[in-house]
């Protein structure tokens, strides 16, 4: 396969690729690996309550290697427990700070915590203060999207944080395990940044790591350290809950480079996928160990090369294993003609999201979203009549974006629902770190302060009470109710058109197990916080 024009595309179970060296330790440790309460909106969008996948890929690394890791997954092990956070616009979801400190072995000699999305930042900041409190002579090592945008904000924000892994975790993790006595030797491994006197702002950061490319060496996630019967039996995951349903990760990466995204930062731009065999013989391990009926896949762009999709669909077909998988995140329509959402739906994909994110081919332009709306309307016809349910994520308030270019992208949701899609998901823009975007409006002034009313703002995206515009033509309001229009547009014509699926919706919120689609998921969503918050409010 040649190179994609926007990044490099990696051919699946590639023999020639550099291998996953995990090696025995000579000093085993004892490693706690954290998963931190997520925050969320009291009206969010949608907030999906999901297994830590990549703290299960980390805690597999670290024990194929010798070290003795633990996992507290503070979502898993209280699922039903919402704390207001602050003012109480906000809510923890979760254990509690020192409910989690108070999990974490005395002797631990190693705390890794992962911060995958900025918004959570006050919220980790604080956790690592308890973990710290708990264990002052533990090396605190922290990960994620966040971490990796801003090493220098957060070792500089917290004393609390002795090294901060950057991009890809396993190998740098293991590293980091194993030369966790020399602090002076911790900040030559590649990948990670640490405090140093003697550099000018006070951080060095070490050469990148090199992406792992042979993945299907990668050592399958500890799932026997997570609390996974708190998701398979509560119906929780990413995707609409069509049964127990377990999480998964066929690809790695994105050879896109769209400006309000942090892939470019977090993974680069290469695409490596594992083996469609391995892929299928992972989830036949989940139906057989788990009684896992559904598949969620966590890619961030599943579907780029079409060999790929088709041999696994086919593999999936012959192997006569009957489950449903989805593709929660959002894709490409390139590989996604007529045959392939054909087999997509004979292989047992019921759920699909695209990503066209604008309907203003101006805005496309300025975003870098190389998609051709045209074709993406063709891919999503096919899978409507195919039987598979569709769900489009719009983004408005992009910088720059002008009232016309919003009403083009509303005149496309109106013909996304005259066409048949079943969901639409429409956010307003968010500066994420990492992003080209927040690097132009950092250095522009418009994200002043990185304070926590900035990080907080961030949650905007999937707030559905507030709104933060950073269209110089658009006031905060206004993009609001561009919002609120946008899926009233959307939902009003789709209901208008068939309603018989206003009467299914009712129908799965009220008095299902399972849920067909997005909007589904959110309602039984927002039930479910409700339900479970708990007074009084703890403070940021």
């Amino acid at each position: 396969m040649p190179p994609s024009p926007h990044g490099e595309v990696e051919p699946a179970g590639d023999a020639t690729a550099v291998r996953l060296t995990v090696a025995p330790s000579r000093r085993p440790a004892d490693v706690v690996l954290v998963r931190p309460p997520v925050l969320v909106p009291r009206l969010a969008l949608t907030a999906p309550t999901c297994p830590p996948v990549g703290v299960a890929y980390l805690a597999a690394t670290l024990r194929e290697a010798g070290h003795r890791p633990t996992v507290i997954d503070a979502v898993g092990e209280a699922p039903d427990q919402f704390t207001p956070y602050g003012d109480g616009h906000f809510l923890t979801h979760g254990l509690t700070d020192d409910e989690i400190a108070s999990r974490v072995p005395a002797g631990a000699e190693v705390i890794g915590v992962s911060c995958m999305f900025s918004h959570e930042w006050p919220v980790t900041r604080r956790l690592l203060h308890a973990l710290r409190a708990r264990c002052p002579d533990a090396l605190v090592v922290v990960g994620g999207e966040h971490a990796t945008a801003l090493p220098h904000h957060v070792l500089h924000d917290t004393d609390d944080v002795d090294v901060v892994v950057l991009g890809e975790g396993e190998e740098t993790l293991l590293e980091v395990v194993d030369r966790r006595g020399s602090r002076e030797a911790l900040g030559e491994v590649h990948g990670c940044a640490v405090r140093d006197d003697r550099s000018p702002d006070g951080v060095r950061i070490a050469p990148p790591r090199a992406r792992i490319r042979a993945v299907d060496d990668i050592p399958p996630p500890a799932w026997d350290l997570i609390p996974l019967s708190e998701y398979l039996d509560r119906g929780h995951g990413f995707g609409v809950h069509r049964g127990r349903s377990m999480p998964l990760v066929a690809t790695r990466g994105c050879p896109y480079q769209c400006t309000f995204c942090s892939n470019p930062a977090m993974w680069t731009t290469r695409w490596v996928p594992r083996s469609p065999r391995a892929v299928l013989s992972e989830i036949e391990r989940y139906l057989d160990e788990y009684d896992a009926q559904n598949i969620d896949f966590y890619d961030l762009t599943a579907i780029v090369r079409r060999t790929w999709i088709v041999e696994f669909c086919e593999l999936v077909i012959a192997s006569g294993r009957e489950f449903t998988w989805q593709l929660p995140s959002g894709t490409r329509s390139e590989a996604m003609d007529e045959e392939v959402v054909h087999l997509l739906r004979r292989a047992g994909c019921r759920n699909l999201s695209y990503a066209p994110e604008s309907g203003s081919p101006a805005v496309l332009e300025r975003i870098k979203k190389r998609v051709d709306l045209a074709r993406m309307k063709r891919s999503m016809r096919a899978a409507v009549r195919a039987g598979i349910n569709c769900k489009a994520n719009i983004i408005m308030g992009f910088p720059g974006e002008t009232h016309a270019e919003l009403r083009q992208t509303l005149r496309f949701c109106a013909e996304l629902a005259v066409l048949g899609l079943h969901d639409l998901s429409v956010t307003p823009f968010s500066p994420y770190p990492g992003t080209e975007l927040y690097d132009e409006l950092r250095a522009s002034g418009r994200v002043a302060e990185l304070d926590d009313e900035y990080f907080l703002s961030l949650m905007s995206y999937s707030d559905l009470s507030a709104a933060v515009s950073f269209s110089e033509h658009l006031s905060d309001r206004a993009l609001g109710r561009y919002r609120w229009l946008g899926m009233a547009v959307f939902y009003g014509l789709s209901f208008l058109c068939r309603p018989w699926r206003l009467v299914s919706v009712v129908r799965h919120v009220l008095w299902s197990d399972t849920q067909e689609s997005r909007l589904e998921m959110s309602l039984r969503d927002h039930v479910h916080r409700k339900r479970g918050v708990t007074e009084p409010a703890v403070p940021a």
